[in-house]
C-alpha cells in the first residue's frame, strides 16, 4: 500500500494510526525477525526517551555466537544492511556536551535498539523538537542503535528534515533534503566506532521499503514496513481511510 498524506487527517487520527503501526513493528520483531536472546516491547520508557517500540537483549544470554531463533520454526539471522550509509561521523562533537549515563530498562535487560515514529506533536512546537532531537542525540552517545520513520514532511523546526537536525546536533555538520518530492523519510543509526546513517526517502503515494534495524555492528534485521503500515491502516476506521485515499 502507498504512504499516505497524513496531514489531511487530525492528529488524533494519525496517533490511532501510529499506536496500531508500534504493535504490528513489535509483533512482526518478536514473532519473525529477532533471534532468541532480544526481544521487543511497544511504548516502554528508557532513560530519558519514551521511544515506540524499544528492543533488549537479554542479560541471561545463550552462547552470543548462536544468533539464531527458535520462533516459527525459523532461522532469525543478524545480516548487513542493503542500503549504503549517506553519512558517517564520530560523536566527540556532542560527546564533549555530555555526560556518560548508563542505560538500563526496568527489567534490568541491556536496552540495544529503539525505533520511533515522529508524530506531528514532535514538531508542533520549538521545545518539544528539541527534545526529540536532544534525545535522539543522546541515545546515539550512549550507543544505542536508532531508527527513525517520519511520514510527515519538513517544517519550518526541520526544513531539511528530522535527519538532517540530528546530524547537526551530533556531528556540527549539516545535511541537505534531496531536491523534489521525495520528502519523508525513514532513517536508522548504527553505532559502531563511527555513527553511519542508512536514509530512504519517499513521497506520498511511494510504496516503503524495509528498515534495516541495527542490533549490533556490522548486523540488523530488516523490518518490513509496507507489510505492517498495511495492517495497521487496515485498523484506521473507514470513514478516515476514505479521507485518506481520496
Amino acid at each position: 500500500m502507498p504512504a499516505h498524506d497524513w496531514t489531511k487527517v487530525p492528529a488524533g487520527i494519525f496517533h490511532h494510526f501510529h499506536l496500531e503501526w508500534i504493535a504490528a513493528i513489535a509483533h512482526a520483531l518478536n514473532y519473525d525477525l529477532l533471534p532468541k536472546d532480544y526481544y521487543a516491547l511497544a511504548e516502554q520508557y528508557a532513560g530519558v526517551l519514551g521511544p515506540d517500540v524499544l528492543t533488549l537483549q537479554s542479560r541471561v544470554q545463550s552462547d552470543r555466537k548462536e544468533r539464531t531463533s527458535r520462533r516459527a520454526g525459523g532461522a532469525a539471522l543478524l545480516a548487513k544492511p542493503r542500503l549504503k550509509p549517506i553519512a558517517q561521523t564520530e560523536l566527540e562533537y556532542y560527546r564533549s556536551k555530555q555526560k556518560t549515563v548508563t542505560i538500563r530498562h526496568v527489567s534490568n535487560d541491556e536496552v540495544i535498539a529503539l525505533v520511533e515514529i515522529v508524530s506531528p506533536g514532535n514538531k508542533s512546537h520549538r521545545g518539544r523538537f528539541r527534545e526529540f532531537v536532544e534525545k535522539a542525540a543522546w541515545f546515539l552517545d550512549q550507543h544505542v542503535h536508532l531508527s527513525i520513520i517520519d511520514l510527515f514532511p519538513p517544517s519550518r523546526r526541520d526544513p531539511n528534515g528530522i535527519h538532517a537536525a540530528i546530524w547537526e546536533e551530533i556531528s556540527g555538520e549539516e545535511h541537505a533534503l534531496p531536491r523534489g518530492r521525495k520528502n519523508r523519510l525513514v532513517v536508522s543509526y548504527e553505532c559502531g566506532v563511527l555513527v553511519q546513517a542508512y536514509a530512504t526517502y519517499f513521497g506520498v503515494g511511494d510504496r516503503l521499503s524495509d528498515m534495516p534495524l541495527f542490533l549490533e555492528s556490522g548486523g540488523c534485521v530488516e523490518v518490513p514496513l509496507e507489510a505492517t503500515y498495511d495492517k495497521a491502516f487496515a485498523e484506521v476506521p473507514t470513514r478516515w481511510q476514505d479521507e485518506l485515499v481520496h
